[in-house]
């Protein structure tokens, strides 16, 4: 799971500070730094962003008036040098509540923080089906009959309990809409339901009627979700 990640400070050497660490947390993707709320007004409208790393002192408009002035607001870290503001912070519903000067120790853990509200909020909007479009007709899929996915160049087949549909997409794509409580990576190819495996041996796992192989790579996450 990749988050768009968006830095708003009017500090040159904070913004710098947090382009840095964000480079260093492979879950965010950063999409921007912005010197003002303005400009970030400007830049949310044009560019998906999941998560805001806010600035509260800023000209023309203070991070926390500029989450109050949005309908729908990202999720968001605020980062100021006050203390005094976190109260407040918290009771707009901030993620976390860095000061300055920013630690990646605790960097690390406001975007752990992240993680979890991003996909806790994910798992509770999922639809319990997707629809796919395959030999120019749509298709509903109810999630419960999926049993894996795999990358086939510019397609990905679907393997269900009912049927198998190749749909045009990336495997990336059709991770974004599964829920990542259920569905896990185990191999560049191949993404899994989590509640369809029997038993993992070596590197193949059993998913259905089908052993697929799992990568060194996703080894341990695939363990941890699984609670083996």
């Amino acid at each position: 799971m990749t988050l768009n990640c968006l830095i708003i400070d009017d500090e040159p050497l904070s913004r710098d500070v947090l382009t840095d660490f964000a480079g260093m947390c492979p879950e965010l993707n950063l999409v921007g730094t912005c010197n003002d709320a303005l400009e970030a007004g400007q830049m949310l409208a044009k560019q998906k962003v999941d998560l805001l790393f806010l600035d509260i002192n800023m000209p023309k408009l203070s991070g926390i008036s500029f989450v109050k002035s949005m309908r729908e607001s990202p999720l968001f870290i605020l980062v100021t040098a006050y203390p005094e503001y976190a109260l407040e912070g918290f009771e707009i519903d901030a993620v976390d509540y860095l000061l300055k000067p920013v630690s990646f120790e605790r960097f690390r853990t406001a975007v752990n923080r992240a993680v979890e509200r991003y996909s806790s909020n994910r798992e509770n909007t999922q639809p319990a089906h997707i629809m796919l479009r395959a030999d120019k007709k749509d298709y509903r899929i109810e999630l419960e009959h999926i049993l894996y996915l795999e990358a086939q160049g510019d397609y990905v087949r679907f393997v269900t309990e009912k049927q198998n549909l190749t749909v045009h997409g990336t495997l990336k794509e059709f991770i974004e809409m599964l829920p990542a409580a259920c569905f896990e990576r185990i191999h560049k190819s191949y993404v899994i339901a989590l509640n369809k495996v029997e038993y993992l041996e070596g590197n193949l796992v059993k998913v259905g009627e089908y052993k697929l192989p799992v990568s060194l790579h996703f080894r341990e996450n695939l363990l941890a979700k699984l609670k083996w």
